[in-house]
């Protein structure tokens, strides 16, 4: 048994050395260290235009318009200000505009009437009245020393005298005819003028730019020239008549001129008197009156050109008015969706009227988790990939979101967690990987950034 013992310890013992040497032997460590191997990240994106699509016209001054006519399709590119749509508001608001613009007109008419003073019918009206007068003071001074002379001349005959007075009247017949037609035709100049202001301001009035009571004022002023007119004429038949019966007296009292000729000159030399005395003084009145209608008072082309200042300013509310009735592009790109339909009203809490993008480059979106956001920089080539693409689209990282967030991106895969914290990665696509899916914004896609 002792011997049968040592003989299993020597087998043991041979076997376990046997079996030590045939190990292959391990190298030491040798302290270097130990390289990670650089991995994919992979996110879940989407697909956008650049700077994101944008929806024209959700100001909410537009809420409650109306689509009047939509001028572009769905897939149509358009350029930035190029109207997209017309609002129900625009025939409205041009009308407006047009109506300030006929008010301008009106304003610098009248501006100009202002600065012109008087009208030329006035101004020469009044001179001839001027003329008139200084033609009646010379006539009747000179008529009144005639008269003065003829009466002391008659003391020395009677006949002479008498026949001298009935010349005399039958002069001042003439003159006086003379007058009236002067008087008559001014006043009839100035019916002519009255009538003309009436009809000019009737227009305005058919027009709205005038009032009632300047159409009565002018129509008085009309009324009241006729009158004149009619009572000058009076005045010119009266006349005849008057001094034809004196001229028929003069001659019946031829023989009783003696008794009444100091009488006459003491009579005449009066009314001289009074002529002198009172007809320049009219002279003078007509002319301060004549300054006074052509003067151009500077408070009066203030005021004209105050008035002239706010049509315009109105004309140009009304032109700002009438831009909000056009929907322009806020940005050159394409027409993605049309959110509103010709006859529908703007919901300024909707989408608005169209969604529009610049599709010329598209991006990709990658909703990145936190722990990977600090693998991530500029730069970094990207590959994109998704079930409706027939390849794989290339694209270099363009931006770095500042903000962690949720995920908007849902992944189809009911295990994944949709509370995870991601930050948005912006990949530039290539060009040819950009009009590939030009028409395919939002499409979702597998993002694989580069290490």
């Amino acid at each position: 048994m002792a011997i049968a013992a040592g003989i299993a310890t020597i087998s043991t013992a041979a076997y376990t050395i046997l079996r030590y040497r045939q190990l292959p032997s391990t190298p030491a460590s040798t302290g270097e260290p130990t390289v990670a191997i650089a991995r994919t990240i992979t996110a879940i994106g989407r697909l956008e235009p650049k700077e994101e699509a944008v929806h024209p016209a959700t100001s909410s001054s537009l809420e409650g318009s109306k689509i009047l006519q939509i001028l572009v399709k769905e897939g149509d590119k358009v350029q930035a200000g190029q109207i997209l749509a017309i609002l129900d508001t625009r025939d409205r608001r041009l009308a407006a505009l047009k109506e300030a613009q006929q008010q301008v007109k009106v304003a610098q008419a009248n501006l100009a009437q202002v600065k012109a003073g008087a009208k030329t019918g006035e101004i020469d009206a009044q001179k001839s009245t001027i003329a008139r007068l200084e033609a009646q003071l010379r006539g009747e001074v000179a008529t009144e020393q005639a008269t003065v002379a003829r009466f002391k001349a008659q003391l020395s005959g009677a006949v002479a005298t008498q026949q001298e007075t009935i010349a005399r009247l039958e002069a001042q017949l003439r003159g006086d005819i003379a007058t009236q037609q002067e008087t008559i035709a001014r006043l009839e100049a100035q019916l002519r003028n009255a009538q003309t202001e009436y009809q000019r301001y009737q227009k305005l009035y058919q027009n709205g730019a005038s009032s009632a009571s300047i159409i009565d004022s002018k129509r008085l002023a009309v009324d009241t020239a006729q009158d004149q007119v009619n009572e000058a004429k009076a005045n010119l038949k009266r006349t005849r008549e008057t001094l034809q019966k004196q001229i028929d007296e003069a001659e019946a009292n031829l023989n009783q001129t003696r008794e009444t000729l100091q009488q006459q000159i003491n009579e005449a030399q009066a009314t001289l008197n009074k002529t002198r005395a009172t007809i320049p003084q009219q002279i003078n009145e007509a002319k301060a009156n004549l300054n006074r209608i052509a003067e151009v008072r500077p408070t009066d082309v203030q005021a004209a050109q105050a008035a002239v200042d706010k049509a315009l300013a109105s004309v140009e509310k009304a032109k700002a008015d009438l831009e909000t009735a056009y929907v322009r592009s806020p940005k050159s790109g394409r027409i993605l969706k049309i959110h509103t339909r010709p006859g529908e009203a703007i919901s300024n809490q909707g989408e608005g009227i169209f969604k529009l993008g610049q599709t010329d480059q598209m991006y990709a979106v990658a909703e990145v988790y936190e722990t990977d956001i600090g693998k991530v920089r500029l730069g970094q080539r990207a590959t994109v990939t998704s079930d409706a693409l027939t390849g794989k689209l290339q694209g270099t990282v363009d931006q770095i979101g500042w903000e962690v967030g949720k995920k908007d991106v849902l992944s189809t895969d009911p295990a994944a967690a949709t509370d995870v914290r991601v930050v948005e990665v912006k990949i530039r696509l290539d060009p040819t990987s950009s009009q590939q899916v030009a028409a395919l914004t939002n499409l979702q896609v597998t993002v694989e950034i580069q290490p």
